[in-house]
């Protein structure tokens, strides 16, 4: 089993991984930690209780960053995509939770010291929290695994601007700060996840099992793909974004990856932007091929 620490901004695409990811025995989940991104912070942290409690699972969660790593800014929320509770507006009561005592950062400096060079650090939001850990204790670097992350744009257009993917949008200076610090980095961006697509027609099939879990994510990603269709008329699903982070922590094959030299611009207007440069740079394994059709079938073998 593969430790994993995962950072989440818990909307319907975390939501999603979360569920694949608790139900892959191959990964040894040691906790959740929170950052602000879709949602607020405290929302986040509330989301990924709902998906605990949907899916049957016990694992300590840790709220982390409500603001930006050098900025104090907050950016704005993606109620459009997700729905105002950030779950496709699907939450009717609010789940008995307790977050776990300690910020998410301290959490990631134990852990990775408790476990030095076994832990993936597997991030599907900004990067702040993970900047924020080795901006505290710099020494955990050499000692964190790898880091998988859900973001950036290095080949293919944005998603919330021209140049830029939400994530890294969000966050730029932390992006550039983890991108920067020497961490093994694996970025699965949009050149990769904008060729999965999770039909319509599958997520109808989730509506004949018959439990509360399939309605709640069914409805929950049948929101999801509604928003997709008001950007891509007539695209039939969504793309599986933060799943895919997922399934290359679980079976590195489903990509093909380039070492690439890669920089966040930070400023301007292409602030967000994750450039690949042939000189100067940190090397960063960036995901650009992927095979779709095989990890749609894992990612649906496992979800529910």
């Amino acid at each position: 089993m593969k430790p994993i620490i995962f950072d989440v901004d818990t909307g319907i695409d975390d939501a999603l991984a979360m569920a694949y990811a608790l139900n892959s025995p191959e990964l040894e989940l040691l906790g959740f930690t929170t950052c602000f991104g879709n949602v607020p912070v405290e929302e986040a942290t509330r989301n990924t209780f709902v998906v605990l409690e949907m899916v049957g699972k016990d694992v300590p969660v840790y709220e982390g960053a409500d603001q930006t790593f050098k900025r104090g800014m907050k950016p704005e929320w993606a109620r459009m995509v997700h729905g105002d509770d950030g779950l496709g507006n699907t939450l009717k009561t609010e789940p008995a939770y307790r977050a776990s005592n300690g910020s998410a950062v301290d959490f990631i400096i134990e852990q990775v010291k408790k476990r030095p060079n076994e832990i993936t650090i597997l991030a599907v939001g900004p990067l702040t929290n993970v900047a924020l850990a080795i901006e505290k204790a710099p020494e955990i670097i050499p000692l964190i695994k790898d880091v998988v992350i859900m973001g950036g744009a290095v080949y293919v257009p944005g998603n919330v601007t021209p140049y830029g993917e939400a994530n890294i949008v969000a966050d730029p200076e932390a992006a550039e700060h983890v991108f920067s610090s020497g961490l093994s980095v694996t970025l699965v961006g949009l050149d990769v996840t904008m060729e999965t697509l999770l039909p319509l027609s599958k997520v109808n099939e989730w509506r004949k099992i018959d439990n509360e879990a399939a309605r709640f994510f069914a409805d929950m990603t049948e929101h999801y793909i509604g928003a997709y269709e008001s950007f891509y008329p007539g695209i039939g699903g969504c793309a599986l974004h933060d799943p895919l982070a997922v399934g290359v922590v679980i079976d590195p094959s489903f990509v093909q990856t380039e070492s690439v030299k890669v920089s966040v611009v930070t400023e301007g207007e292409e602030m967000g932007n994750t450039v690949g440069v042939k000189e100067g740079g940190p090397i960063i394994r960036v995901c650009t091929e992927v095979e779709a059709e095989r990890f749609l079938d894992h990612f649906l073998s496992r979800v529910l």
